[in-house]
């Protein structure tokens, strides 16, 4: 599983920290970071709900 970050969209709301912080982190500005790309497998679920709770549609899982 692979994930993305709109950087120019993110809002700064930090949800998917809160929800999978392995995988999401912030800059110092608030902007998401995706730390681990591909996704380990253990944390697919936590993406799938950070994904759907971004506020800004920043994150999405592209087709491989």
């Amino acid at each position: 599983m692979r994930v993305s970050a709109d950087r120019e969209l993110c809002i700064q709301a930090g949800n998917c920290v809160m929800v999978a912080g392995d995988v999401f982190d912030q800059d110092d500005d608030g902007i998401v970071v995706v730390l681990a790309d591909p996704v380990p497998e253990g944390e697919h679920d936590h993406v799938r709900e950070a994904v759907r709770l971004c506020p800004a549609s920043a994150l999405s899982l592209p087709e491989d």
